[in-house]
């Protein structure tokens, strides 16, 4: 999951954006963010879907 993690820091840079942000504009807790960065939980399907949504990816970004 660390590797999706840096997927999602590479689309906060490019969009210039902050982990923040996304989880207010998502409504996905900031905390939820730490802990996929950690490898302390994995994220559910729901979720990814949300956050690929709102960077206009396809949810398969994350999985490749």
């Amino acid at each position: 999951m660390i590797f999706l993690y840096e997927k999602f820091e590479e689309l906060l840079e490019e969009r210039q954006t902050t982990a923040y942000r996304v989880s207010r504009d998502t409504g996905i807790a900031s905390s939820t963010f730490s802990d996929w960065k950690s490898g302390r939980s994995k994220p559910k399907t729901e979720k990814l879907k949300r956050i690929a949504d709102y960077f206009g990816v396809p949810i398969e970004y994350f999985l490749e």
